[in-house]
């Protein structure tokens, strides 16, 4: 699996609240959610989204609050891939059940607001296209590219089901 967007670059402890503020906590649909992703820290952030962009920050993405609106608000807006040097536990397991890919990398520091990224979920390898940079990182295991690509762990148990 294989992603390819721009970058919008953060810092550490990018919290819940960070990601989509308490008072929009009233819906739970991804497209409304991600019409105020990231508001609160970065005002035009959800305008200037483009489909296929790629979150990057730094320690502790995700911490907070265990609220699957998070990364509802994430895909709702348009990203395709978080990464981040590390991510709270209830974060990882959310964007998973959500379908949201996520990679860990020790540093992230190279990596740039608006750098040309292609992700190989599959074989760990994340290209900094700008910089002609690569780096890599543990993979996205095959299961967990299979509920990604079902759009999450309710689709993916739905079509084991169905057989």
């Amino acid at each position: 699996m294989v992603i390819k967007g721009r970058v919008h670059k953060f810092k550490d402890n990018i919290n819940t609240d960070d990601i989509i503020a308490a008072k929009y906590l009233v819906s739970t649909d991804e497209q409304q959610l991600g019409k105020h992703c990231m508001e609160n820290i970065s005002a035009d952030f959800p305008n200037k989204v483009k489909k296929g962009d790629i979150i990057v920050a730094g320690k502790n993405f995700g911490c907070g609050s265990s609220r699957e609106h998070a990364p509802r608000a994430i895909k709702g807006c348009g990203i395709s891939c978080v990464i981040a040097e590390s991510f709270a536990g209830i974060f990882f397991r959310n964007a998973i059940n959500l379908g949201l890919p996520f990679l860990e990398l020790e540093d992230t520091s190279e990596i740039e607001e608006a750098d040309l990224l292609e992700i190989d979920l599959s074989n760990g390898i994340i290209k900094n296209l700008s910089k002609n940079k690569t780096y890599k990182t543990e993979p996205f295991p095959n299961f967990l590219q299979e509920i990604i690509k079902k759009g999450g762990l309710i689709n993916y148990i739905k079509t084991k089901h169905k057989r």
